[in-house]
C-alpha cells in the first residue's frame, strides 16, 4: 500500500544514495548493516521490562535506521546499475530473518507479556507466519510472471511502521506494543487473501486468453 510513498522517499532519497556511493557503499553492504541494525534492535526489544520501558524508543530509533538501509541499498542499485540477482537474493532473505528476530525479541520481551507469555507467543507467531505468507505469496506470483507489488494493505513497509506506533506509544502505555503485534499479524493475513485473489484472477486472465481456450482444444 505504501509502495507509491516509498518510490516518492527513494528520489528524496538521493543525495543520500550519492554520498554512501561516494564512500564506497554498496547496495549489498547498505542490505547488510540494515540487517544488524535489526539484530540491535530486537535485543533492544529482548531487554525491554516494564520498569525500563525507554527501551522501546531506542529500539524504534534502531528499526527505523534498519528501514532506511533497505531502502537505500534499492536506490544504490538502480541509480549506479549494481541490482543484481545475487543482491535482490540476499535482501529478501535478510529481511526474512531481521522480521523473525525483530519479532522473537518482542515474544521475549518482558513489556509484552501485559496479558501472559502465552498469548504473547501466540501473537508473536500470528504476526510471523502471516508476514513469511506475505512474502512467500509474492514470490510464488513473480515466479509465475505475475506482478505483486502494491498488491496488498500490509507489505513490509507498514508492518514496520505499525510496530515503530505501537513501540512508541507503549514507552507510555505498555499494552500498545502487543496490540500492534495483533494488528500486524491481521493484516498481514488479509494481505495474504488479497493476493492470492490477485493471483487467481489474474491466472483466470490468462486462460482466458490463451488460444486452447478461445479454441475449446485442451490437451
Amino acid at each position: 500500500m505504501l509502495t507509491k510513498l516509498k518510490q516518492k522517499v527513494q528520489q528524496l532519497l538521493s543525495s543520500e544514495a550519492r554520498v554512501a556511493h561516494s564512500i564506497g557503499v554498496t547496495p549489498n553492504i547498505a542490505t547488510i548493516i540494515g540487517f544488524v541494525l535489526s539484530l540491535f534492535a530486537a535485543a533492544t526489544y529482548a531487554v525491554t521490562t516494564p520498569q525500563q520501558p525507554v527501551w522501546l524508543i531506542v529500539a524504534v530509533i534502531l528499526l527505523m535506521a534498519s528501514g532506511f538501509c533497505d531502502t537505500l541499498d534499492g536506490i544504490l542499485a538502480r541509480t549506479y546499475q549494481q541490482a543484481t540477482a545475487f543482491g535482490g537474493f540476499l535482501d529478501s532473505l535478510l529481511d526474512r530473518y531481521a522480521d523473525a528476530f525483530v519479532l522473537a525479541g518482542i515474544i521475549m520481551s518482558g513489556a509484552s507479556n501485559v496479558v501472559s507469555p502465552a498469548f504473547s507467543l501466540a501473537a508473536g507467531l500470528a504476526a510471523l507466519v502471516s508476514s513469511f505468507m506475505v512474502s512467500y505469496s509474492r514470490s510464488r506470483a513473480e515466479a509465475a510472471g505475475i506482478r505483486m507489488e502494491s498488491i496488498g494493505i500490509a507489505e513490509r513497509p507498514e508492518r514496520i511502521i505499525i510496530l515503530a506506533a505501537s513501540s512508541l506509544v507503549a514507552a507510555i502505555w505498555l499494552p500498545a506494543l502487543i496490540i500492534g503485534v495483533i494488528i500486524i499479524a491481521a493484516l498481514a493475513t488479509i494481505t495474504v487473501l488479497q493476493r492470492g485473489l490477485h493471483i487467481y484472477k489474474a491466472i483466470r486472465g490468462k486462460e482466458s486468453e490463451s488460444p486452447s481456450a478461445k479454441t475449446g482444444i485442451g490437451p
